[in-house]
């Protein structure tokens, strides 16, 4: 296995200018590769496309669906039931309240269950999800890895990671798009 530096760019020419900076300071080009990473979810991994059965932001969801449906459903069958005895209609409107109600509930519900926050950024631990962009990655050595990882850092790179993966002929070729990026250690923090 190689071990690989690799970060992500906004444009080609922003990755164009980095890989400009490790050729000046002594990087070959066949250990230097840029390319389009789409974004997650359009990698067409599966045979009916996409890369995953199901959104890992609406996993979560599935309990306060249950609970909203219930609670929509309760709140539904009160009304109808008020309306009923109030109005003298049939008993039939509460159970078509209850199920208006266990339907707006589990909408309300699954709304409220899908995650928000944003990704964590924490050095050696691995991304939710890789974001989308151009990636130039670098196959280094121990000795330059903390040089490359800084240097992509500092001509524009964000979520400079390490990797290990299988380096032939210029390129990365055991790259996968799915598997989120582990944030490298060996760069040096920004001073504010």
């Amino acid at each position: 296995m190689s071990l690989i530096v690799a970060a992500r760019f906004t444009t080609f020419a922003e990755a164009e200018n980095a890989a400009q900076a490790l050729f000046d300071n002594g990087f070959e080009e066949v250990n230097v590769s840029i390319f389009f990473v789409n974004p997650p979810g359009m990698h067409h991994a599966l045979p009916a496309g996409g890369d995953e059965y199901a959104d890992r932001a609406a996993q979560p969801a599935h309990a306060t669906v249950i609970m909203g449906a219930g609670i929509g459903a309760a709140i539904g069958i009160a009304i109808g039931a008020a309306l009923v005895w109030a109005l003298d209609l049939q008993p039939v409107v509460a159970a078509i309240a209850g199920g208006v109600g266990a339907y707006g509930g589990s909408l309300i519900g699954a709304l409220s269950g899908m995650r928000t926050q944003p990704q964590t950024r924490d050095d050696g631990i691995a991304m939710d999800t890789r974001p989308s962009g151009v990636l130039l990655a670098v196959h280094v050595e121990l000795g330059t890895e903390t040089f490359a990882s800084n240097l992509l850092k500092n001509h524009g790179g964000k979520d400079v990671e390490r990797a290990s993966g299988r380096w032939r002929d210029g390129k990365w070729i055991d790259f996968d798009p799915v598997v989120p990026p582990v944030l490298s250690n060996k760069v040096t923090p920004s001073r504010a």
